[in-house]
Protein backbone atom coordinates (compact mmCIF):
# COMPACT_ATOMS: atom_id res chain seq x y z
CA UNK A 1 0.00 0.00 0.00
CA UNK A 2 1.16 3.50 -0.73
CA UNK A 3 0.50 7.05 0.31
CA UNK A 4 1.55 8.99 -2.77
CA UNK A 5 4.03 11.78 -2.27
CA UNK A 6 5.47 13.66 -5.24
CA UNK A 7 8.93 13.49 -3.72
CA UNK A 8 8.96 9.72 -4.21
CA UNK A 9 7.59 9.57 -7.75
CA UNK A 10 10.63 7.74 -9.17
CA UNK A 11 10.53 5.12 -6.47
CA UNK A 12 6.96 4.00 -7.01
CA UNK A 13 7.51 1.66 -9.93
CA UNK A 14 10.00 -0.45 -7.99
CA UNK A 15 7.76 -0.40 -4.93
CA UNK A 16 4.68 -1.49 -6.88
CA UNK A 17 6.54 -4.36 -8.47
CA UNK A 18 7.69 -5.56 -5.07
CA UNK A 19 4.17 -5.30 -3.66
CA UNK A 20 2.74 -7.29 -6.52
CA UNK A 21 5.50 -9.86 -6.21
CA UNK A 22 4.53 -10.38 -2.56
CA UNK A 23 0.85 -10.70 -3.44
CA UNK A 24 -0.12 -14.31 -3.95
CA UNK A 25 -0.99 -15.41 -7.47
CA UNK A 26 -3.74 -17.93 -8.16
CA UNK A 27 -4.21 -19.83 -11.42
CA UNK A 28 -7.91 -19.80 -12.22
CA UNK A 29 -8.01 -21.67 -15.51
CA UNK A 30 -6.18 -22.95 -18.54
CA UNK A 31 -7.65 -23.54 -21.98
CA UNK A 32 -5.81 -25.66 -24.55
CA UNK A 33 -6.72 -26.03 -28.20
CA UNK A 34 -4.96 -27.38 -31.28
CA UNK A 35 -3.53 -24.95 -33.81
CA UNK A 36 -1.63 -26.37 -36.77
CA UNK A 37 1.37 -28.35 -35.55
CA UNK A 38 1.72 -26.62 -32.20
CA UNK A 39 -0.45 -26.37 -29.15
CA UNK A 40 -1.30 -22.95 -27.79
CA UNK A 41 -2.57 -22.74 -24.21
CA UNK A 42 -4.13 -19.77 -22.51
CA UNK A 43 -3.46 -19.28 -18.80
CA UNK A 44 -4.96 -16.55 -16.62
CA UNK A 45 -3.45 -15.34 -13.34
CA UNK A 46 -4.81 -12.82 -10.84
CA UNK A 47 -2.97 -10.79 -8.21
CA UNK A 48 -4.33 -9.49 -4.92
CA UNK A 49 -5.26 -5.80 -5.20
CA UNK A 50 -2.68 -3.21 -4.18
CA UNK A 51 -4.01 -0.11 -2.38
CA UNK A 52 -2.77 3.26 -3.62
CA UNK A 53 -3.62 6.67 -2.10
CA UNK A 54 -3.55 9.80 -4.28
CA UNK A 55 -3.95 13.31 -2.93
CA UNK A 56 -6.83 15.14 -4.60
CA UNK A 57 -5.96 17.28 -7.63
CA UNK A 58 -2.52 15.69 -8.00
CA UNK A 59 -1.38 13.03 -10.47
CA UNK A 60 -1.24 9.43 -9.38
CA UNK A 61 2.05 7.54 -9.46
CA UNK A 62 2.61 5.28 -12.44
CA UNK A 63 0.77 2.00 -11.91
CA UNK A 64 2.87 -0.83 -13.32
CA UNK A 65 1.20 -3.69 -15.19
CA UNK A 66 3.48 -6.51 -14.02
CA UNK A 67 5.04 -7.85 -10.86
CA UNK A 68 8.68 -7.69 -9.86
CA UNK A 69 9.49 -11.20 -11.07
CA UNK A 70 7.98 -10.55 -14.50
CA UNK A 71 9.84 -7.25 -14.85
CA UNK A 72 13.13 -9.13 -14.59
CA UNK A 73 12.26 -11.53 -17.39
CA UNK A 74 11.99 -11.30 -21.14
CA UNK A 75 8.42 -10.53 -22.17
CA UNK A 76 7.38 -11.51 -25.70
CA UNK A 77 4.62 -9.65 -27.56
CA UNK A 78 3.26 -7.86 -24.49
CA UNK A 79 -0.15 -6.24 -24.73
CA UNK A 80 -1.84 -4.20 -22.03
CA UNK A 81 -5.50 -3.50 -21.34
CA UNK A 82 -6.37 -1.02 -18.58
CA UNK A 83 -9.95 -0.88 -17.29
CA UNK A 84 -11.08 1.94 -14.97
CA UNK A 85 -13.63 2.05 -12.14
CA UNK A 86 -16.43 2.67 -14.66
CA UNK A 87 -15.42 -0.60 -16.43
CA UNK A 88 -14.37 1.30 -19.55
CA UNK A 89 -11.14 0.96 -21.49
CA UNK A 90 -8.79 3.75 -20.40
CA UNK A 91 -6.87 3.94 -23.66
CA UNK A 92 -7.40 7.33 -25.27
CA UNK A 93 -8.98 8.93 -22.21
CA UNK A 94 -7.89 12.55 -21.74
CA UNK A 95 -7.27 12.23 -17.99
CA UNK A 96 -4.76 9.38 -18.18
CA UNK A 97 -1.16 9.00 -19.29
CA UNK A 98 -0.77 5.49 -20.66
CA UNK A 99 2.71 4.49 -21.83
CA UNK A 100 3.65 1.90 -24.45
CA UNK A 101 5.10 -0.26 -21.69
CA UNK A 102 1.74 -0.45 -19.92
CA UNK A 103 2.29 2.09 -17.15
CA UNK A 104 -0.74 4.15 -16.16
CA UNK A 105 -0.93 7.59 -14.55
CA UNK A 106 -4.28 9.17 -13.65
CA UNK A 107 -4.01 12.97 -13.83
CA UNK A 108 -5.80 15.60 -11.73
CA UNK A 109 -7.19 12.96 -9.40
CA UNK A 110 -10.66 13.58 -7.97
CA UNK A 111 -12.68 11.59 -5.45
CA UNK A 112 -14.98 10.37 -8.25
CA UNK A 113 -11.96 8.72 -9.91
CA UNK A 114 -11.46 6.41 -6.94
CA UNK A 115 -12.02 2.69 -7.38
CA UNK A 116 -10.56 -0.40 -9.01
CA UNK A 117 -8.04 0.00 -11.84
CA UNK A 118 -7.29 -3.35 -13.48
CA UNK A 119 -4.65 -4.13 -16.06
CA UNK A 120 -4.53 -7.34 -18.05
CA UNK A 121 -1.10 -8.18 -19.43
CA UNK A 122 -0.98 -10.74 -22.24
CA UNK A 123 2.30 -12.12 -23.50
CA UNK A 124 3.68 -15.24 -25.15
CA UNK A 125 5.94 -17.94 -23.83
CA UNK A 126 7.67 -19.85 -26.66
CA UNK A 127 9.32 -23.21 -26.05
CA UNK A 128 12.82 -23.14 -27.52
CA UNK A 129 12.86 -26.69 -28.87
CA UNK A 130 9.29 -27.15 -30.10
CA UNK A 131 8.40 -23.51 -30.80
CA UNK A 132 5.14 -24.17 -29.03
CA UNK A 133 3.44 -20.91 -28.08
CA UNK A 134 1.60 -20.37 -24.85
CA UNK A 135 -0.29 -17.13 -24.27
CA UNK A 136 -0.47 -15.99 -20.67
CA UNK A 137 -2.91 -13.42 -19.33
CA UNK A 138 -2.03 -11.78 -16.02
CA UNK A 139 -4.43 -9.40 -14.27
CA UNK A 140 -3.14 -6.75 -11.84
CA UNK A 141 -5.59 -4.83 -9.71
CA UNK A 142 -5.07 -1.50 -7.95
CA UNK A 143 -7.59 -0.01 -5.52
CA UNK A 144 -6.92 3.71 -5.90
CA UNK A 145 -8.33 6.11 -3.30
CA UNK A 146 -8.42 9.91 -3.26
CA UNK A 147 -7.40 11.47 0.02
CA UNK A 148 -7.06 14.88 1.63
CA UNK A 149 -4.91 16.10 4.46
CA UNK A 150 -6.87 16.38 7.69
CA UNK A 151 -7.88 19.88 8.77
CA UNK A 152 -6.11 20.75 12.00
CA UNK A 153 -7.43 22.63 15.00
CA UNK A 154 -6.09 22.96 18.55
CA UNK A 155 -7.84 22.57 21.87
CA UNK A 156 -6.15 24.80 24.45
CA UNK A 157 -6.30 24.54 28.24
CA UNK A 158 -4.96 27.26 30.53
CA UNK A 159 -5.45 28.32 34.15
CA UNK A 160 -5.62 31.64 36.00
CA UNK A 161 -5.49 32.36 39.71
CA UNK A 162 -8.36 34.46 41.05
CA UNK A 163 -9.32 35.76 44.48
CA UNK A 164 -12.60 33.86 44.71
CA UNK A 165 -14.96 31.95 42.44
CA UNK A 166 -17.87 34.35 43.02
CA UNK A 167 -15.83 37.33 41.84
CA UNK A 168 -17.81 39.31 39.25
CA UNK A 169 -14.60 40.22 37.46
CA UNK A 170 -14.04 36.56 36.48
CA UNK A 171 -16.55 36.63 33.63
CA UNK A 172 -15.39 40.08 32.53
CA UNK A 173 -11.81 38.85 32.46
CA UNK A 174 -12.83 35.79 30.41
CA UNK A 175 -14.59 37.91 27.79
CA UNK A 176 -11.61 40.26 27.55
CA UNK A 177 -9.24 37.30 27.17
CA UNK A 178 -11.25 36.00 24.21
CA UNK A 179 -11.13 39.41 22.52
CA UNK A 180 -7.36 39.63 22.95
CA UNK A 181 -6.77 36.13 21.59
CA UNK A 182 -9.04 36.71 18.59
CA UNK A 183 -7.21 39.95 17.79
CA UNK A 184 -3.87 38.13 17.89
CA UNK A 185 -4.91 35.62 15.21
CA UNK A 186 -7.60 37.43 13.18
CA UNK A 187 -5.25 38.22 10.27
CA UNK A 188 -4.75 34.47 9.83
CA UNK A 189 -8.53 33.96 9.32
CA UNK A 190 -8.47 31.89 12.51
CA UNK A 191 -10.67 32.43 15.55
CA UNK A 192 -11.47 31.18 19.04
CA UNK A 193 -14.49 28.89 19.34
CA UNK A 194 -16.08 26.62 21.96
CA UNK A 195 -14.62 28.69 24.78
CA UNK A 196 -15.60 28.17 28.40
CA UNK A 197 -14.29 28.43 31.94
CA UNK A 198 -14.99 26.98 35.37
CA UNK A 199 -13.75 28.10 38.74
CA UNK A 200 -12.39 25.50 41.16
CA UNK A 201 -11.07 25.60 44.69
CA UNK A 202 -7.65 24.00 45.03
CA UNK A 203 -5.68 22.88 48.08
CA UNK A 204 -1.98 22.39 47.47
CA UNK A 205 0.55 20.99 49.96
CA UNK A 206 1.87 23.65 52.38
CA UNK A 207 -0.50 26.25 50.90
CA UNK A 208 -3.90 27.57 51.81
CA UNK A 209 -7.04 27.24 49.73
CA UNK A 210 -6.65 28.73 46.25
CA UNK A 211 -9.16 29.54 43.53
CA UNK A 212 -8.39 29.06 39.85
CA UNK A 213 -10.17 29.59 36.56
CA UNK A 214 -9.87 26.56 34.27
CA UNK A 215 -10.16 28.05 30.77
CA UNK A 216 -10.58 26.00 27.59
CA UNK A 217 -11.04 27.05 23.97
CA UNK A 218 -10.40 25.84 20.46
CA UNK A 219 -8.19 27.56 17.90
CA UNK A 220 -10.08 27.06 14.64
CA UNK A 221 -8.89 27.93 11.09
CA UNK A 222 -12.34 28.64 9.64
CA UNK A 223 -13.03 32.21 10.69
CA UNK A 224 -15.27 34.28 8.37
CA UNK A 225 -13.41 34.93 5.14
CA UNK A 226 -11.40 31.71 5.14
CA UNK A 227 -13.01 30.50 1.90
CA UNK A 228 -11.88 33.61 0.02
CA UNK A 229 -8.33 33.05 1.24
CA UNK A 230 -8.61 29.39 0.28
CA UNK A 231 -9.58 30.24 -3.29
CA UNK A 232 -6.23 32.02 -3.69
CA UNK A 233 -4.51 28.63 -3.33
CA UNK A 234 -4.75 26.44 -6.46
CA UNK A 235 -5.08 23.00 -4.90
CA UNK A 236 -3.66 22.31 -1.45
CA UNK A 237 -6.09 24.39 0.56
CA UNK A 238 -5.74 22.08 3.55
CA UNK A 239 -2.00 22.66 3.59
CA UNK A 240 -2.45 26.44 3.61
CA UNK A 241 -5.20 26.25 6.24
CA UNK A 242 -3.11 24.01 8.45
CA UNK A 243 -0.12 26.34 8.18
CA UNK A 244 -2.27 29.29 9.28
CA UNK A 245 -3.75 27.52 12.29
CA UNK A 246 -0.30 26.28 13.28
CA UNK A 247 0.95 29.87 13.30
CA UNK A 248 -2.13 30.90 15.30
CA UNK A 249 -1.35 28.24 17.88
CA UNK A 250 2.26 29.46 18.12
CA UNK A 251 1.17 33.09 18.58
CA UNK A 252 -1.16 32.11 21.40
CA UNK A 253 1.59 30.09 23.04
CA UNK A 254 3.89 33.12 22.87
CA UNK A 255 1.16 35.27 24.41
CA UNK A 256 0.95 33.09 27.51
CA UNK A 257 4.74 32.89 27.76
CA UNK A 258 4.74 36.69 27.84
CA UNK A 259 2.33 36.58 30.80
CA UNK A 260 4.88 34.61 32.81
CA UNK A 261 7.62 37.11 31.99
CA UNK A 262 5.40 40.10 32.79
CA UNK A 263 4.40 38.71 36.19
CA UNK A 264 8.04 38.23 37.14
CA UNK A 265 9.54 41.42 35.75
CA UNK A 266 6.89 44.08 35.04
CA UNK A 267 4.33 43.98 37.86
CA UNK A 268 5.17 45.32 41.29
CA UNK A 269 1.76 44.20 42.53
CA UNK A 270 0.43 40.88 41.23
CA UNK A 271 -3.01 41.32 39.58
CA UNK A 272 -6.02 39.71 41.23
CA UNK A 273 -6.49 37.45 38.22
CA UNK A 274 -3.25 36.24 36.70
CA UNK A 275 -1.84 33.40 34.62
CA UNK A 276 -0.69 30.20 36.33
CA UNK A 277 2.85 29.49 35.17
CA UNK A 278 3.23 26.40 32.91
CA UNK A 279 -0.52 25.75 32.80
CA UNK A 280 -0.73 26.21 29.02
CA UNK A 281 -1.39 22.89 27.23
CA UNK A 282 -2.55 22.03 23.72
CA UNK A 283 -4.31 19.03 22.18
CA UNK A 284 -4.27 18.43 18.44
CA UNK A 285 -7.72 17.94 16.81
CA UNK A 286 -8.30 16.62 13.28
CA UNK A 287 -11.38 16.87 11.10
CA UNK A 288 -12.15 15.76 7.54
CA UNK A 289 -14.01 17.51 4.73
CA UNK A 290 -17.47 16.19 3.78
CA UNK A 291 -17.18 12.99 1.74
CA UNK A 292 -13.94 11.97 3.45
CA UNK A 293 -13.04 10.20 6.67
CA UNK A 294 -10.38 8.28 8.57
CA UNK A 295 -10.21 4.52 9.07
CA UNK A 296 -7.03 3.12 10.59
CA UNK A 297 -8.21 -0.46 9.94
CA UNK A 298 -9.27 -0.33 6.30
CA UNK A 299 -6.61 2.25 5.43
CA UNK A 300 -3.91 1.45 7.97
CA UNK A 301 -1.13 2.64 5.65
CA UNK A 302 -2.85 6.01 5.38
CA UNK A 303 -4.24 6.18 8.91
CA UNK A 304 -3.67 9.93 9.28
CA UNK A 305 -5.29 10.68 5.90
CA UNK A 306 -8.86 11.70 5.24
CA UNK A 307 -9.67 9.04 2.65
CA UNK A 308 -12.66 9.27 0.31
CA UNK A 309 -15.77 7.54 1.68
CA UNK A 310 -16.33 4.23 -0.09
CA UNK A 311 -19.63 3.16 -1.69
CA UNK A 312 -22.12 2.36 1.04
CA UNK A 313 -20.77 5.08 3.33
CA UNK A 314 -21.03 8.87 3.51
CA UNK A 315 -19.90 11.89 5.53
CA UNK A 316 -22.16 14.97 5.53
CA UNK A 317 -19.99 17.21 7.69
CA UNK A 318 -16.53 17.66 9.17
CA UNK A 319 -16.55 14.55 11.31
CA UNK A 320 -13.56 12.22 11.23
CA UNK A 321 -15.30 9.01 10.10
CA UNK A 322 -17.53 7.93 7.23
CA UNK A 323 -20.95 6.68 8.30
CA UNK A 324 -22.68 3.56 6.98
CA UNK A 325 -25.68 4.26 4.75
CA UNK A 326 -28.35 1.57 4.77
CA UNK A 327 -31.14 2.95 2.57
CA UNK A 328 -30.91 3.98 -0.17
CA UNK A 329 -27.48 2.45 -0.69
CA UNK A 330 -24.79 4.89 -1.81
CA UNK A 331 -23.03 3.59 -4.91
CA UNK A 332 -20.41 6.27 -5.44
CA UNK A 333 -17.18 7.38 -3.78
CA UNK A 334 -17.14 10.57 -1.74
CA UNK A 335 -20.85 10.67 -0.88
CA UNK A 336 -21.93 13.59 1.32
CA UNK A 337 -25.47 12.37 1.94
CA UNK A 338 -27.26 9.05 2.25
Amino acid sequence: QLVWNLVYRDRFATWALKEQNLASQRQVGALVFKKRKHFTSFTLFFCIAVKVYVKVFTNSPFLVCMDLARSREEVIDPKYLWIGPDRKNLEGQMYVNLTKTGKLMVMGFKESMSGAYTCTLSHKIIETTTQEERVVFEAYKFMVYAYREADHAYQVFVRFTTRECELAANSQFFEELKKILNNIISDLTCHIIESSYKCHSIKRPKQGLLHELFVSFQVNPFAPGWEEVCHQVPYDCEDATNMRVQEARERIGEFFNEQTYALKHEFQTVPTIHYVDNSFSVTHIDSCRPGFGKNDITHKNCASCCVVCEPGTYSPNNEVTCQICTRPRVKKYGARSC
